[in-house]
């Protein structure tokens, strides 16, 4: 490893760690990728830092960095395909039109023709004292609003705080139960704007039953593309405040949690009606019952309309083979055991037979504190998944 000397700085702890990351995140890449150089790529590494106190990445190293990250998130069942993702390199955009641009194209690029593909669209790095250049509000950038109606929430409760911060910002939706959000960004030192998806770039699936006919009355429907946009991507000791990434749903985050969920649509009890159980006694059994129809609606709809999905049986699987591969290359699988597995037929499912270690490796993703919450940093440094942007 080069040695640095860091005169010129006056928190020289900082930089030092920084390069401390900067070396092990580039030793992994030269190492997995079979790549000479190494010490040359170090050595100009360590000029930039201590002239700049940061370094700026290659595309090569972006791009392995977030399969890495990717292939390291501890909570995602679905790492079998971390080679898969793209990149799309913004890290330029500063301008409102730019990011419309760079957030269109990821909706598109990323559906296509239905047969979903990873992608991740790369914003500005925080900068040497830890400023976002760009924050994204929403938690996904498909989410549906919710409306306090005559003592009761109308649409996703999940984003009761986010809608009234919408409202407030001049937003007005049509207050319908699945009113798609406006994304919200913020650029540093500036206030924060937001813009509306052209409805041709929000492919929603709209629910049916093979098999009950009445389940499509219900109006029913979901978003195909789940965008993660609020997550911090962190390589080799650089924070990517901004950086938007897909892959595609498993059934049960939509059936079980966004549908199913008590705190979320609670769709269970009107499901259970409508098949003629009895919700109100003491015989819990309605909720499995409801769960199960609702889920393979779910799974039917989305296979009906050629749309990628998985269900929790064939995550299970996959997971399990992702296992193995990253054995036999000797690498361990760390994993948060309670978010691995599906909440649907956990104990059919191989993975809620296996132990995992939940240690946290870089590179990765990690939560942020909203931007429009005060930061808990007690909070964030309880959570070994929680990293947050000073703004």
């Amino acid at each position: 490893m080069t040695s640095l000397k860091f005169s010129t700085f006056k928190n020289s702890k900082s930089v030092n760690l920084l390069y401390e990351n900067a070396c092990e995140f580039l030793s992994l890449f030269y190492k997995e990728s079979n790549l000479p150089h190494l010490k040359e790529r170090l050595m100009e590494v360590a000029d930039e830092i201590n002239e700049s106190g940061t370094y700026t990445q290659t595309i090569d190293e972006i791009e392995f960095g977030v399969s890495v990250a990717w292939r390291n998130s501890n909570r995602c069942i679905g790492r079998l395909f971390w080679k898969s993702i793209k990149i799309v390199d913004c890290r330029k955009v500063k301008t409102v039109d730019e990011i419309k641009k760079a957030v269109f194209n990821h909706l598109e690029m990323a559906y296509g023709n239905g047969k979903i593909k990873p992608f991740l669209t790369l914003f500005a790095p925080e900068n040497k004292n830890g400023f976002a250049p760009l924050r994204i509000w929403n938690n996904q950038l498909i989410r549906y609003a919710a409306y306090r109606s005559e003592g009761k929430i109308l649409g996703d409760p999940a984003q009761l705080e986010f809608t009234d911060k919408c409202l407030e910002l001049g937003w007005n939706g049509r207050g319908t139960e699945f009113d798609v959000l406006p994304v919200v960004f913020q650029f540093e030192g500036e206030n924060p704007a937001f813009f509306e998806i052209p409805s041709h770039l929000i492919k929603e699936i709209p629910i049916s039953h093979p098999d009950l006919s009445w389940f499509t009355a219900l109006g029913l429907k979901w978003n195909a593309l789940p965008v993660i946009s609020d997550m911090v991507l962190e390589m080799g000791g650089i924070h990517y405040p901004a950086a938007p990434f897909n892959g595609w749903y498993m059934v049960t985050e939509i059936g079980a949690r966004n549908l199913g969920d008590i705190n979320r649509y609670n769709k269970l009890p009107l499901i259970a009606e409508k098949m003629g159980l009895n919700i109100g006694g003491k015989d819990l059994f309605w909720k499995d019952r409801a769960m199960l129809e609702l889920n393979y609606a779910v799974k039917y709809s989305f296979e009906k309309l050629g749309v990628s999905m998985t269900d929790h049986h064939e995550a299970s699987i996959q997971f399990m083979k992702f296992i193995a591969q990253e054995n036999k290359l000797g690498r361990e699988v760390m994993a948060d055991w309670v978010w691995i597995v599906p909440p649907v037929s956990g104990s059919t499912l191989e993975v809620f037979h296996t132990n995992f270690e939940n240690k946290v490796l870089s590179p990765n993703f990690y939560y942020n504190t909203p931007a429009w919450k005060k930061v808990d940093i007690q909070t964030s440094k309880k959570c070994p998944f929680h990293i947050f942007s000073k703004k």
